[in-house]
């Protein structure tokens, strides 16, 4: 729980009784590898902060291909924010890559603080825009080479290569997994 906290006061201050509220309004949860913390087909109803573990974005193109949008870990925030903001259906999967311990807002709670504690607006607003900057900034661009995109994931990703499914990068990156292996062996 420390750990939110002082991912949350990087964003604003807090007094004592501030942090003890959200606190008390904060869920633990832990997700076993491949669950998902929210599906396609489904409205949002939680934000979550990833203090152990790798998730991933994902999604199903009009092939029905899996395609790997991005990665979220450890000391994160994660929502599919547009959706849960709008109380729309989502199309995107948020999947554990890893066994992963999360902090969890409902809906409710998430919202209600904005009604109870001066400042949280702001704070959380701060929070979401790092949120949906990480999301966007580290997709691979698809006109380089495969490998100049996996160095990018690496470069982008470092803790990660040995964490997470090849599958799933190779999804990440556009390539097949026997290509990614390739790639890995001629890089090393």
């Amino acid at each position: 729980m420390e750990q939110f906290i002082e991912y949350i006061l990087q964003f604003g201050n807090l007094n004592s009784q501030q942090t003890n509220l959200i606190k008390s309004k904060v869920t633990e949860i832990n997700l076993e590898k491949e669950e998902c913390f929210s599906e396609a087909g489904k409205i949002p109803k939680q934000v979550a902060f990833v203090v152990e573990g790798v998730f991933r974005g994902c999604y199903y193109n009009a092939k029905g291909e899996e395609i790997t949008r991005c990665f979220i870990s450890e000391n994160s925030l994660m929502c599919d924010y547009i959706n849960f903001e709008s109380n729309t259906i989502s199309t995107d999967y948020l999947q554990a890559c890893t066994n992963c311990k999360l902090i969890v807002f409902s809906r409710q709670t998430w919202n209600e603080l904005s009604q109870i504690m001066v400042g949280w607006d702001d704070i959380k607003n701060k929070m979401v825009q790092v949120c949906m900057y990480q999301k966007s900034r580290k997709h691979p661009v698809i006109s380089q080479d495969a490998t100049a995109r996996y160095l990018e994931f690496m470069k982008n990703y470092p803790t990660l290569v040995n964490r997470i499914p090849l599958t799933y990068i190779a999804s990440y990156l556009g390539v097949t997994q026997q290509s990614l292996s390739r790639i890995r062996k001629n890089i090393i």
